[in-house]
């Protein structure tokens, strides 16, 4: 998701509480604060030589231990002042993708995408989703695209030279 429908969507239902879901059924706590944005510039090379840059906006996202009950969410309404405050000192760039930065005591540090979002009754629900590294230089670096079990269904077999 990008920068700009993140925040359109937050400011559609700044009336809800903002829920971020982080894997299948587990939710950020309701202790959770937002305690950065970082606008990101990457500027990388991949195995293969090809070169690429893009932009990140990172929010991070950290529970309170001294809130462990807390069963109150930040409101859509807050976290949009919260980010509006950051876009004032820091300019986002729209189209960059979003991530949120989160872990907890059973969960990894890790960067998650904002994959699809959904109401709730009282709730705005952020579903999140990791992203598995990945090679950029596939067919520079002489490595196969995996087949799918639809080919292997309909008779190409690894190796044929079908798929």
């Amino acid at each position: 998701m990008k920068t700009q429908e993140f925040l359109e969507i937050l400011k559609e239902h700044q009336g809800k509480s903002l829920l971020f879901e982080y894997a299948p059924n587990l939710l950020v706590g309701a202790n959770y604060h937002i305690t950065e944005v970082k606008h990101i510039t990457i500027d990388s090379v991949d195995c293969g030589a090809g070169v690429d840059a893009w932009k990140e906006t990172i929010i991070q996202l950290w529970e309170d231990p001294n809130e462990l009950g807390k069963t109150e969410f930040m409101s859509a309404y807050k976290a949009m002042a919260i980010l509006a405050k950051v876009g004032r000192m820091k300019p986002y760039v729209m189209d960059a993708e979003v991530r949120i930065e989160y872990s907890n005591a059973n969960f990894h540090t890790a960067q998650l995408y904002v994959n699809d979002y959904e109401i709730r009754g009282n709730n705005l629900l952020l579903k999140l989703v990791g992203q598995p590294t990945d090679c950029k230089a596939k067919e520079a670096c002489g490595i196969a695209a995996p087949v799918t079990a639809d080919a292997q269904a309909g008779g190409c077999a690894p190796g044929s030279g079908c798929c």
